[in-house]
This record gives C-alpha cells, structure tokens and sequence, in this order.
C-alpha cells in the first residue's frame, strides 16, 4: 500500500523559507513522475512543481526562480524548498506521485495523479 507523508509546513513572514518533505512507503521515488501541489481555502488544487524520474523538473510561472523540488532516491523522499515565501503561496502543500509512465510538466492536472499525501498547511503572512 502507498503511503505519503507530507511534513515541513509551518507559519512564516514574507520574504522566509521553508522546506517541505515527502516520505514515501511503498512507493520508489524516482520510478514515475511526482508532484507538488497547492490548494488555498475556496481555491482549485494547483499544480506548482513536478519532477521527472531523471530529476527534469518542471515549475509553474508563480513560484518559478523560488521554489525546488529535489528528489532523494536513497532516503526516498520528496523535497520542495521554497524561499521568499508570498502571502499568495499560503495553502494546503500536497505530495503526489503518478503509477506509471506519463508526462510530467506544470501544470497538470490533479486527475492524473494517483498517489497523495495528506498536506501540510504552510501559511505566509505579510
């Protein structure tokens, strides 16, 4: 059974960083293409970063130049680092992972990804 564990989020100002990370079970990271997405209160779920099995990774205009998304194939987890953090990145932090060969750019849709966490709330205030 594949579980993933979000962890990281917390509250900071504007302008600060955080790190979030994704502990994957039964589930290889690096075997098919993973995903961060975001969901802010009354928002679509949004896809903000991607990464490919060979660690290609894809990143959605608004947090391009500011946010990483890493891959850690030996401890198996997902990492986002995000720095100058933005009151408008404030949401509900999502690890996801695809169970096959499939595209892997943002933004995609939320459907064509299997495997979720449960979140991690990261909230940015001004």
């Amino acid at each position: 059974q594949v579980h993933l564990a979000e962890s990281g989020g917390g509250s900071v100002q504007a302008g600060g960083s955080l790190s979030l990370s994704c502990a994957a079970s039964g589930y290889t990271i690096g075997t098919y293409c993973m995903g961060w997405f975001r969901q802010a209160p009354g928002k679509e779920r949004e896809h903000v970063a991607a990464i490919d099995k060979y660690g290609s990774t894809s990143y959605v205009d608004s947090v391009e130049g500011r946010f990483t998304v890493s891959q850690d194939r030996a401890k198996n987890t997902l990492y986002l680092q995000m720095n100058s953090l933005k009151p408008e990145d404030t949401g509900m932090y999502y690890c996801a992972a695809r169970s096959g060969p499939y595209r892997c750019y943002t933004p995609d849709l939320p459907t064509t990804f299997v495997y979720w966490g449960q979140g991690t709330q990261v909230t940015v205030s001004s």
